[in-house]
């Protein structure tokens, strides 16, 4: 009994340690994600209070839509494990590659898209708007390493840069609407056309400010003993 109880607190203990080893903005949104699907299949609240309804927003000032359509993915099973799985890589290889020791950067790219893929939806008819977060992520982290070679269930070998249009082919496959993967990757394009490319062209400039507030809020020292999720380690696994 002793000893089970110990193997049960080295593990807990164990789990907690992996789990603040993960960056702090990939671990509140997937946290929030997960969280949010709990509370809705433990039927605490129904996707009904949560799904982007701009009437409602402005109407009856239930400002939390702008955040919780950003939060669930549908019900627990195939659609919500591959979105999760999907959305913790992603936006973990970015948090600890490009955006390594510059959080209040990755959080005004969180702003940006979540604001922009906002005002789209209000043009899109579009309840939730996760889906499209995480192809905006995607379609970031892919620009920037084009030389890595995917391979997607075992099927399809293909260079970064195509991951995004593959995910939306897998949607169409299953039936699913397009719309939201077109959502992310034109926002995921706004983004890294304004921040990669513009400001590297003639005449161009940055025009992307991360706010100081942001600065003083998120921005720290890089830990030296962080053990980052290496892309090497991933790119064969999707």
């Amino acid at each position: 009994m002793v000893d089970r109880e110990a193997a049960a607190a080295a593990m807990a203990h164990s789990f907690t340690q992996e789990y603040f080893q993960i960056p702090v903005v990939t671990r509140a949104y997937t946290t929030a994600c997960v969280l949010t699907t709990a509370a809705v299949q433990l039927e605490v609240i129904t996707p009904f209070q949560l799904y982007f309804n701009p009437e409602l927003i402005i109407r009856r000032y239930q400002i939390w839509r702008l955040i919780t359509s950003f939060l669930f993915f549908g019900s627990l099973g195939f659609s919500f494990v591959f979105n999760i799985i999907f959305l913790y890589r992603y936006c973990r290889m970015l948090e600890e590659g490009s955006f390594r020791g510059r959080t209040a950067d990755f959080v005004f790219m969180f702003l940006f898209g979540g604001i922009v893929m906002t005002l789209f939806g209000l043009f899109a008819n579009v309840f939730f708007l996760g889906q499209a977060f995480i192809i905006m992520l995607v379609y970031v982290w892919s620009r920037r390493h084009p030389l890595i070679r995917m391979n997607f269930f075992g099927l399809l070998n293909f260079q970064a840069p195509f991951l995004p249009w593959v995910l939306m082919g897998f949607s169409l496959l299953l039936g699913n609407s397009i719309v939201v993967d077109l959502l992310g990757i034109s926002v995921g394009h706004m983004y890294y056309f304004l921040e990669d490319v513009f400001p590297h062209q003639p005449g161009g400039r940055k025009l992307l400010m991360t706010p100081e507030l942001l600065r003083a809020m998120f921005d720290r020292p890089v830990d030296p003993n962080y053990r980052p999720l290496h892309e090497e380690h991933l790119q064969q696994d999707n």
